[in-house]
C-alpha cells in the first residue's frame, strides 16, 4: 500500500482529513500513531470552522515532524524553514484547486487532481484533497530530505 492509499484507509476508518494525512507519514517521525491521531483530531473541517483545509494542516504537521530540525537551539531558523515549507505546500495546493479553505473547496468541488491521484479512481471530494496533500508533501520531502 502506498502512502496515498494508506491515508485514504485512515479516512475510510472515520479519521478526518488532517489525521489521515498526518498518520500516513507515521513511519517518518518518532511519535506514535495514537499521538498523531490525537494531535490531528480537532483540525478536520478546517478546524471545525471551514477555514484552512485539514488535509493541508496535516501535511504541514507531517513536514514539521519530519523536517523540523532543532527547534530548541535554533527556534528562529526552524520557524523560518517551517513557514517556507507551509507556504510551498499551500501554494501548490492553491494552484491545483484554486482555494485553501475547506468551506470553499467543498462548495466548489472543481478538483483537478494529478494523474497519480486520478489513477486511484477517487470519487469523494475529501479523498481527493487527502491524496493530493500527501502527494504534495512527498514532493516537498523528495526535494528536502537527504
Amino acid at each position: 500500500m502506498n502512502r496515498m492509499e494508506n491515508a485514504l484507509a485512515y479516512h475510510k476508518k472515520g479519521y478526518n482529513c488532517c489525521q489521515s494525512v498526518l498518520a500516513a507519514f507515521g513511519d517518518k517521525y518518532d511519535i506514535s500513531e495514537e499521538t498523531a491521531l490525537r494531535i490531528g483530531a480537532g483540525f478536520g473541517g478546517g478546524a471545525g470552522t471551514g477555514e484552512l483545509c485539514g488535509a493541508i494542516i496535516g501535511g504541514v504537521m507531517a513536514l514539521d515532524l519530519i523536517l523540523g530540525g532543532d527547534v530548541t537551539s535554533e527556534p528562529t531558523e526552524a520557524k523560518r524553514r517551517a513557514a517556507a515549507r507551509a507556504k510551498a505546500l499551500q501554494a501548490r495546493f492553491l494552484e491545483q484547486f484554486g482555494a485553501l479553505r475547506c468551506h470553499e473547496l467543498l462548495k466548489n468541488e472543481k478538483e483537478e487532481p494529478s494523474d497519480a491521484v486520478k489513477a486511484l479512481g477517487l470519487e469523494k471530494h475529501c479523498d481527493v484533497m487527502i491524496a493530493s496533500a500527501v502527494e504534495i508533501v512527498e514532493t516537498i520531502l523528495s526535494g528536502e530530505e537527504k
